[in-house]
């Protein structure tokens, strides 16, 4: 789990209440515009190619594994494969889930748009750095949810499924709603799902460093 991922997490449980206080008059406005500002053929195109790609990295990552590969504990302080793969399939469904039902609850600031654009390119190339580290909050720690792989896979396979129909069809105004990140500070919607896509690759390459260990074993 990254640095980055606790403190978003924190936050989103923190503004909440905020989220469902919101004025309905302006929550109806929101709506209007929202039927406005869709996003582009383009932006749906590359938001679905990155999700897929990374959604295949995942899967190659885990194909194929013996049980004592999949439980393999490189120490008593480390996860296994098995625990990184739980912790990308809970915070698939979790993150996705936070951004539909509550950023995009927020009002609409459009005059945002400028100042964060083109971020999410920063943050496909950012998250990927595994230099820093940071222990994940309960919700997100694996507790053996999951007794087999096969239910663990076919579990981030539906929330991938959930989540690359949202970016293909959904008419919400997802470069309109905003919600400040610790580090990149103000992300659209839009680059909240970008970073979902991205967490599942930055802990895709923790699962291969977890093959490097010298004690993992071969079959």
């Amino acid at each position: 789990m990254n640095h980055f991922t606790f403190r978003i997490l924190r936050q989103f449980i923190l503004s909440a209440c905020f989220a469902i206080s919101l004025p309905v008059f302006a929550h109806q406005q929101d709506k209007a515009a929202e039927k406005k500002n869709t996003l582009t053929d383009e932006e749906r195109a590359e938001a679905v190619k990155y999700f897929e790609e990374t959604r295949q990295s995942f899967l190659d990552s885990v194909k194929g594994l013996s049980e004592a590969q999949w439980r393999y504990k490189a120490g008593p302080d480390r996860w296994s494969i098995a625990e990184v793969a739980e912790h990308i399939a809970v915070s698939e469904e979790t993150l996705f889930g936070m951004v539909t039902r509550q950023l995009m609850q927020t009002p609409a600031a459009p005059e945002k748009k400028e100042a964060a654009k083109g971020k999410e390119a920063i943050i496909r190339a950012s998250i990927m750095n595994r230099s820093v580290k940071a222990q994940a909050p309960e919700m997100l720690k694996p507790t053996n949810r999951w007794s087999n792989q096969e239910d663990l896979v076919k579990a981030f396979n539906a929330s991938r499924d959930k989540t690359i129909s949202y970016i293909k069809e959904s008419q919400d105004d997802l470069r309109g709603h905003f919600y400040a990140h610790p580090v990149f500070k103000d992300l659209d919607a839009y680059q909240w799902l970008i970073f979902i896509s991205g967490h599942s690759a930055r802990h895709t390459a923790q699962i291969n460093e977890v093959k490097e260990d010298s004690g993992y074993p071969k079959k």
